[in-house]
């Protein structure tokens, strides 16, 4: 073989290693739906038993059966067997939340030996057993996270992400409701993660980007008001105050010894002065618990002063803002074209159509009774036990089911009265379309919150998909909010978790309705608003805790970030180095480059890029 060959062969093959490769993610139905069933299975099948048990033997036998009234109060036996009812209840669902702990330990300790977890930038562009597994361990968190946040005890999900190893949460501390913070996150002592405040340990950049999967390390004392996303690799270090909406990317440094006060997206430190100012605070009601016993009258006068200082300067920027501001007698002609003043025909309007559900609840609960009456009249001790957890988890499906089908040939009926269309309409009792757009949207509101809170919440695509919505099973909501008309997603579009879709909304008394269009492999950020008319173009990102104008385009194959969005750059995520991660030093505000081992299996590193030319 000559030279010429050989460097021809040697081209060639740099040009297929550097080629951009964009395979789709392998979405593992049949495996999330194994352990599902697997998780649910177990975990109700002892308690679901002895519940049974106690049913059919003490509390029907002497209480349900007892065919004298008195005896009931008087008796020992039915009178034990009813007190004790609420105490079995609690008892079975104490251990039906045990096992939901012990079935997904077992499980997660098997996927660690598989492919343990490890932290990274996991191509997603690129087929892999790392991306897989981080997807089925995604998944497996789901019900448990679920059963334990939205439950009567919600307090016991701490307990339920230290068992199985997701997470390592310090004593005394609190997370409230979130759509993250469920793995890989490492929470010190007496923390309080405040409602809908995300600890994102994963961040994904686009369908065919990067999968930023990083440990969440938060030290003791450390707070985030409401509304806080901290991004993948972030450590808050002790003593850390974040005010609502302080939000921050990845692999950011936030706090140091002292008592340290965030604020704003990207956060940035404040100091007490403003803290004073956004919580109308005195330098006395600041101190108090901290040094109490140096307070003196000296210093409370000297504050006195300074604080009515302070209160003659506010007023003078409220007299200067009042000048700024139009009055009433000023106002032209064109000011008063539209009125914006809220509609009341919003909550007046709810409530008469609220009666459908009567009819769909009736017609659905009648089918569920009739099938519970086949299976209990005439079985066997055995097989009925066993299939008890199989069969209320299928007749609660059944039920909604039911649900869709009826609401489904009612919306029908209402379209065929009158055809809903897009446009800007009155948002008052006599407008048409607006009644219309009332009645269709509590019509669906039931079965969607069904759907949305049930074992499996991801689901709710067969409610969109029945309801109008064109979609597939290849497109996800992610605990997300999502009108349920005017809708069409591509294929392979992903909505982060906590984002809202609208469709249409209300603007005082103006009802805006417009389609949304989302084309193949679009994705919105987590905790992202899209307002009616939004377009996303082909591979088109929105990045996280940002909106979209009404009716804004984004352009296919570009990421937009803010309030609202604007062109950041090119989609090019999946042509980026991954080995090189940025972090950022919040209090001295700097940034400064990392080199970090991509995560993804060593058959096909080849494929991924290290270094730019520059760098060689």
């Amino acid at each position: 073989m000559n030279e010429e060959s050989i460097e021809s062969e040697s081209t060639n093959s740099d040009a297929i290693v550097n080629e951009t490769i964009k395979e789709e993610v392998n979405l593992q139905y049949h495996l999330y739906l194994f352990i599902f069933v697997i998780i649910y299975y177990v975990s109700w099948l002892l308690p679901a038993i002895l519940f049974w048990c106690y049913f059919v033997f003490p509390f029907r036998l002497f209480f349900l059966d007892n065919a004298n009234f008195f005896n009931l109060f008087t008796d020992f036996r039915p009178l034990i067997s009813l007190l004790l009812m609420p105490i079995i209840i609690i008892s079975c669902y104490m251990i039906h939340l045990f096992l939901v702990g012990l079935t997904t330990k077992i499980i997660w300790n098997i996927s660690e030996k598989v492919s343990p977890t490890k932290a990274g930038i996991i191509p997603r562009n690129i087929r892999s057993r790392a991306a897989n597994w981080y997807h089925i361990r995604s998944f497996m968190l789901k019900y448990g996270k679920n059963t334990f946040t939205k439950g009567i005890f919600p307090w016991l999900s701490n307990w339920f992400f230290n068992f199985i190893g997701a997470c390592k949460i310090g004593k005394r501390s609190t997370i409230e409701e979130s759509v993250g913070s469920d793995k890989f996150v490492e929470l010190g002592k007496n923390c309080y993660i405040g409602v809908n405040s995300t600890l994102a340990t994963h961040l994904i950049q686009g369908i065919f980007g990067n999968i930023s999967y990083f440990k969440i390390k938060v030290g003791d004392n450390a707070t985030t008001a409401a509304m806080n996303q901290i991004g993948p690799g972030s450590e808050i270090h002790p003593n850390s105050y974040l005010l609502p909406l302080a939000s921050t990317s990845k692999h950011s440094v936030i706090g140091g010894k002292k008592h340290n006060y965030y604020f704003g997206i990207p956060l940035r430190k404040i100091f007490k002065k403003k803290i004073m100012d956004y919580l109308s605070l005195t330098p006395k009601d600041l101190t108090r618990n901290e040094n109490i016993k140096e307070l003196v009258n000296k210093e409370e006068k000297e504050e006195h002063i300074k604080i009515n200082k302070d209160n003659l300067s506010k007023e003078k920027v409220i007299e200067k803002i009042q000048i700024d501001i139009k009055k009433p007698e000023d106002l032209t002609k064109e000011d008063l074209v539209l009125d914006f003043t809220t509609s009341s025909a919003i909550s007046r309007i709810n409530i008469k159509f609220l009666i459908v559900y009567i009819p769909i609840f009736w017609v659905s609960g009648l089918l569920i009774t009739i099938i519970w009456y086949w299976y209990y009249i005439d079985y066997k001790w055995v097989p009925f036990l066993l299939f008890l957890p199989a069969l209320l988890f299928g007749m609660y499906y059944i039920f909604i089911l039911a649900c869709i089908l009826f609401s489904k040939l009612l919306l029908t009926l209402i379209n065929l009265i009158h055809k809903p269309k897009e446009g800007i309409f009155k948002a008052v009792i006599g407008d048409t379309d607006f009644e219309f757009w009332k009645a269709r949207t509590e019509l669906k509101k039931i079965v969607l919150w069904l759907l949305r809170n049930s074992a499996i919440p991801w689901s709710d695509v067969v409610a969109f998909k029945a309801f109008g919505v064109d979609m597939d099973f290849s497109s996800h909501l992610n605990d997300t909010w999502c009108d349920s008309e005017f809708i069409k997603f591509g294929r392979r579009v992903l909505i982060g978790q906590g984002a809202t879709i609208m469709s249409s909304m209300v603007v005082g008394k103006y009802l805006i309705i417009k389609s949304l269009l989302f084309d193949d492999y679009a994705m919105v950020g987590g905790h992202t608003t899209i307002a009616p008319g939004t377009i996303l173009g082909k591979e088109s990102v929105i990045g996280a805790l940002s909106s979209t104008n009404l009716n804004q385009v984004l352009e296919p194959a570009w990421v937009y970030f803010g309030f609202p969005a604007i062109k950041l750059k090119e989609n090019k995520y999946a042509e980026e180095r991954r080995d090189v991660i940025l972090k950022r030093v919040v209090d001295q505000a700097k940034k400064f480059e990392v080199l970090h081992e991509v995560n993804i299996d060593e058959d096909k590193k080849k494929l991924i890029r290290i270094e730019n030319k520059e760098d060689k």
